[in-house]
């Protein structure tokens, strides 16, 4: 199994496992899950799991937004009233960087800058050395300004925007209170202002007609925006623009890609995006990137099933997991699904906590079938799923060399 070639190496997550600072914890993970496999053959006790925190965590700082858009994954968890208790949510990442913990993305599950102690959270991530990304969706750039000083050149903020133009940006987002995408690129000047060395990127989810967010919410087309979006961020002064194609949440609580929801034939829909996207690359400078998802890059060449099947061990949710209000779960693929529930919100509050989550990780690696579970997720752990796999079948990974650092944690 393999990932077609030229993939960005933000998404090479096999390639980032191999950097040496964190490639002791993968050999120490693949010597691990040897011992419990040759455990299980000889019919005795497994080895638990060591003490390990997750090397790269979404975190999830609230479930609240500010927006009401038409294409969010989570719709169905936002503004329920389910909040972290600040004190332990500290605790928690203090405890987690001691077993590991390299990187945090502040993403998902809610607006994290409306979050009301998000820039002294920031503040005590790096504190603790950890590396700190934000996704935002742009409706609280002052705030990001504020924490812009305390970014380096590891760290990274990025707008999910999805638009070109600001009707359609209003008709997708649908922001609570008066705001224009105009107003939002324009506050990516007073962030640069403060701070250059942290990259700023402009995210555009790409919808299509007949696409829908179950359970039949239609949602708003937006491919042929993709060229005016890549000028717009350019001229703003974001350092990037990337692309990715919509997933829906299935009934299972999986997140997919379908792109069998086009309502014209599949290939027409492929050949729009091509032409959109061979325009938006026109806008690429030195100082300005065009990025296009794994995802998106196998839907064009139409490989995007081979990404479906997977091992039936998924080892990624032992390396990153998601820590949300709700819960910590195995994937952002299915937050908020019991089924990829590993602990409770507090699960690395304390030493004690931390063991009981060590082990409850064990077993959810050992019984979560990804094969099954996953059969219809296009994962972006897809080939590092299957490295570690043949890794662990095969003769291990000691004495084999780590690779070059790339100065990138997030996972």
């Amino acid at each position: 199994m393999s990932v077609p070639a030229a993939m960005e190496p933000v998404h090479d997550f096999a390639r980032k496992l191999r950097q040496p600072s964190l490639w002791p914890r993968v050999v120490d993970y693949v010597a691990w899950q040897r011992a419990v496999r040759a455990a299980k053959a000889a019919g005795a006790e497994a080895p638990p799991m060591p003490g390990w925190a997750p090397l790269s965590i979404n975190l999830d700082l609230t479930t609240a937004c500010n927006y009401a858009c038409t294409h969010c994954i989570d719709w169905d968890v936002l503004n329920t009233g389910v909040s972290h208790e600040e004190g332990r949510l500290r605790a928690s990442m203090g405890e987690m960087r001691s077993r590991g913990l390299r990187s945090v993305i502040l993403i998902g599950g809610g607006e994290p800058t409306i979050y009301p102690g998000f820039v002294g959270f920031v503040g005590a991530l790096k504190d603790l050395d950890l590396d700190v990304a934000v996704v935002s969706n742009g409706s609280r750039n002052d705030r990001l300004a504020e924490i812009a000083p305390r970014l380096g050149p590891r760290d990274w903020l990025r707008l999910s925007l999805d638009a070109g133009t600001d009707a359609t940006f209003q008709r997708m987002h649908r922001p609570k209170k008066p705001l224009t995408l105009d107003e939002i690129c324009a506050g990516v000047a007073a962030i640069k202002a403060r701070n250059l060395a942290p990259r700023v990127g402009f995210s555009f989810l790409i919808t299509w007609a007949g696409a829908t967010r179950e359970p039949g919410a239609d949602v708003v087309e937006n491919l042929d925006e993709i060229p005016a979006a890549a000028r717009r961020a350019r001229d703003a002064g974001f350092d990037y623009v990337s692309f990715k194609p919509f997933l829906v949440r299935r009934g299972d609580g999986a997140e997919v890609m379908d792109p069998s929801q086009a309502t014209a034939h599949l290939d027409g829909v492929v050949a729009r995006l091509r032409a959109r996207l061979d325009e938006a690359k026109a806008f690429a400078s030195p100082t300005f990137r065009v990025v296009e998802s794994t995802n998106l890059r196998v839907l064009e060449s139409g490989t995007w099933r081979e990404l479906t099947k997977q091992p039936r061990t998924c080892h990624m949710q032992a390396l990153r997991q998601v820590l949300s209000p709700l819960g910590v779960y195995n994937c952002p693929a299915h937050r908020g699904r019991e089924k990829a529930l590993v602990a409770g919100k507090d699960a690395y509050a304390s030493a004690a906590a931390s063991a009981a989550t060590a082990a409850a990780t064990a077993a959810i690696v050992e019984r979560f079938d990804a094969s099954a579970e996953c059969r219809e997720v296009t994962c972006l752990y897809h080939d590092t799923n299957w490295w570690l796999e043949h890794a662990i079948e095969g003769d291990g990974l000691e004495g084999a060399s780590p690779g070059p650092e790339m100065d990138d944690a997030f996972l």
